[in-house]
């Protein structure tokens, strides 16, 4: 385990502010924020680069708060691959074994084991200036495996890659997360890249942790604005909540809507377009909500078509071709939306 206590860290103008994290081992843990969030800071603060104004970072049970970053057992990806550019690919994947001084036949082991693992065993002769980008990347990772680290510090390392590309190494590194059991934190800009890879997510801005849970707790039940924005979230309103019989009506201008969140006073209301129903009939439903609208833009996605709907407020609701087909509904037309008051995102 990787444990983080109230971390500080001054860095020119800015700094890292009293960071608490527990990162299990083995966990893909991922650090999402926006450029200037403070993630890379933290990463190499982890990683010994830096040493914190105060705070304490242990590995296990072992502080190594001021231990040298060569004695921490970590491997670090950068996002630039920071290859040698004299060295052969072979070279640069044994450079660490050799600093070590592991003899001749054990690197070749490592060396070809690690080529296999990540398929670059007939690029081991070339030099780095004669390597795609997912090529580097790969050798990057191989170099930084070879060492057989505890924890695998990542800084934004699919920024550079092509979509396709981007797509191969997030297989390489779920596989290599799940077979070696390494602890693996990497940081990015990236929210579909947290959602495909993360066991965790910790949502990070101006050198703060403002949220940590699973994906589905980030993006389904965000604790602030600033993180519903940032990971996307859609039919964000702002409005008022009262406690009404039992239940919480949430009130933005005319619309109401009713929540299972106990909540009163100032809030704001998120519910996930893939939670609401559309229909253009009123339904007798067990869900609380049910409103009127007018379709106002249908855009195909290919998997699913997205439709904007006005219903005093702007909602977007997922519908599948196989649903469109069946209502047979087109823009202008009136229709009702129906979902569960559990499905109701209530917070300041």
């Amino acid at each position: 385990m990787i444990r983080i206590e109230h971390l500080g860290k001054k860095w020119g103008n800015f700094s890292l502010k009293d960071i608490s994290l527990e990162i299990e081992d083995g966990e893909y843990f991922v650090i999402l924020g926006p450029t200037g969030a403070g993630k890379t800071l933290l990463l190499e603060t982890i990683a010994g680069f830096h040493l914190p104004d105060h705070g304490k970072i242990f590995a296990g049970e072992k502080e190594i708060t001021t231990l040298p970053s060569n004695e921490r057992g970590m491997g670090f990806i950068y996002q630039d691959y920071m290859l040698f550019p004299h060295m052969r690919v072979r070279d640069n994947i044994a450079y660490g074994l050799k600093i070590r001084e592991k003899d001749e036949e054990e690197i070749e082991r490592h060396v070809q084991k690690l080529a296999r693992m990540l398929h670059i065993e007939n690029i081991l002769e070339r030099y780095p200036q004669n390597l795609s980008g997912g090529e580097k990347q790969r050798v990057a990772i191989a170099r930084a495996l070879a060492i057989e680290p505890k924890v695998l510090l990542l800084d934004e390392p699919l920024a550079a890659l092509d979509e396709m590309l981007k797509g191969k190494i997030i297989e390489d590194l779920k596989r290599i997360n799940r077979e070696s059991k390494i602890t693996f934190i990497h940081v990015t800009h990236s929210r579909s890249d947290a959602i495909i890879l993360a066991d965790r997510i910790a949502v990070m801005k101006d050198g703060r942790i403002l949220q940590v849970g699973k994906a589905v707790d980030i993006f389904r039940k965000p604790i602030s604005k600033f993180v519903a924005e940032f990971v996307g979230v859609e039919n964000l309103f702002e409005g008022e909540a009262e406690r009404r019989d039992g239940i919480t009506v949430f009130r933005s201008g005319e619309m109401e809507m009713y929540s299972s969140v106990t909540m009163e006073g100032k809030v704001y209301a998120s519910i996930r377009p893939e939670d609401i129903i559309i229909s253009r009939e009123k339904m007798e439903s067990s869900a609380r909500n049910c409103m009127e609208g007018i379709i106002k833009e249908m855009v195909d996605m290919g998997n699913i078509i997205r439709v904007n709907i006005d219903c005093g407020l702007p909602f977007m609701v997922n519908i599948t071709h196989e649903s469109m087909d069946e209502m047979h509904i087109s823009i202008g037309e009136r229709v009702y939306l129906i979902f569960k008051a559990q499905n109701v995102h209530l917070f300041r």
